[in-house]
């Protein structure tokens, strides 16, 4: 077994890595006065803005800068190209799949809404757009790509003779180590940056919500006031709390690998979070286990109470995306 590393690869609650960086957004919106605020908002939060005025174009940067852009911003209804139209084009290339895509538009019905989240929009703004909720959103956005980022650095450094391992067994009881422990189950995958970014979520979700008791709107008070990671080493130390593990096994199967987690909770009502509940869609956070239903996993479910999720990954599948 590798050595589970003791020391977290991200300050969660600052979003800050040792080699943090000022994020790429590219800004798509036709509308001068509406693209203006997307690049003041984004200034005072101390990123960078790339501009475009169509779907097209946002592709054609994606082409020339697709490495260099971290966050896209999309308005929905432009000439040339609409952006529901790039998002599923760009959502095809593997290369730009993982990129947070935040959906700005002024169709915000429930099922214009819904229609943005099958097609790979976790992230959803309606206009006319708050400062607050704009911030906020773009954030949560910034955050999930940041550590995205950081994750798949770490992951280049993680190589060894994984096809040969059948099957694993492992426990986890802090952050630290359920980052090391993502990194290093991820390369038991034919793709291992396909599936990092879900393994890390259920490996995290099951220590917060299940060992830790950590609900939805807790996690949301704490977010908001930078204090979650403080919070999970807190509880991390209570009496009730420091013999806790979450166990995982991870077995190659004759079509595939399946990796079986299990936490020590009481269990969540998993179906709705599963899929993006549209209601949900501009808060800062809720949508990791849909993220990795959609993107990670071939098949993802959960046992009756919710504290054990099976996630399976085929051994001819390729894609970061699938519809």
């Amino acid at each position: 077994m590798t050595q589970i590393a003791q020391t977290n690869i991200v300050d969660y609650d600052n979003g800050k890595n040792t080699h943090e960086r000022p994020m790429q957004i590219l800004a798509v919106e036709d509308n001068r006065l509406e693209l203006a605020f997307m690049e003041e908002q984004i200034k005072t939060l101390g990123h960078n803005t790339l501009k475009a005025s169509n779907g097209q174009e946002a592709l054609d940067l994606l082409k020339s800068k697709g490495n260099h852009i971290d966050v896209i911003l999309m308005d929905r209804l432009m000439p040339v190209m609409d952006g529901l139209t790039a998002v599923k084009l760009l959502k095809k290339n593997p290369a730009w799949a993982h990129i947070p895509v935040i959906m700005v538009t002024g169709a915000d019905s429930v099922e214009d809404i819904k229609e943005g989240l099958d097609a790979g929009v976790f992230y959803y703004l309606t206009k006319p757009v708050d400062e607050n909720v704009f911030r906020s959103v773009l954030s949560a956005a910034v955050r999930d790509a940041r550590y995205n980022n950081v994750l798949n650095e770490e992951l280049t450094k993680h190589h060894s003779s994984f096809n040969m391992i059948q099957t694993c067994k492992f426990s986890f009881s802090t952050l630290a180590q359920a980052e090391s422990l993502a990194l290093f189950v991820s390369n038991c995958f034919p793709v291992p940056a396909r599936v990092l970014p879900g393994i890390a979520e259920l490996f995290v979700n099951a220590l917060e919500h299940g060992n830790l008791g950590i609900g939805y709107e807790t996690k949301a008070v704490l977010m908001d006031r930078g204090t979650w990671q403080q919070e999970i080493e807190r509880r991390s130390e209570m009496p009730e709390n420091k013999t806790k593990t979450v166990d995982v096994v991870i077995t190659r199967k004759d079509d595939g690998v399946a990796l079986i987690i299990t936490d020590m909770g009481q269990g969540f009502d998993w179906k709705r979070y599963m899929i993006v509940d549209p209601a949900r869609s501009t808060e800062a956070h809720g949508r990791g286990i849909a993220q990795a239903n959609a993107m990670s996993f071939d098949k993802l479910t959960y046992n009756d109470a919710g504290n054990q999720a099976v996630a399976f990954v085929r051994y001819n599948t390729k894609p970061l995306w699938r519809s």
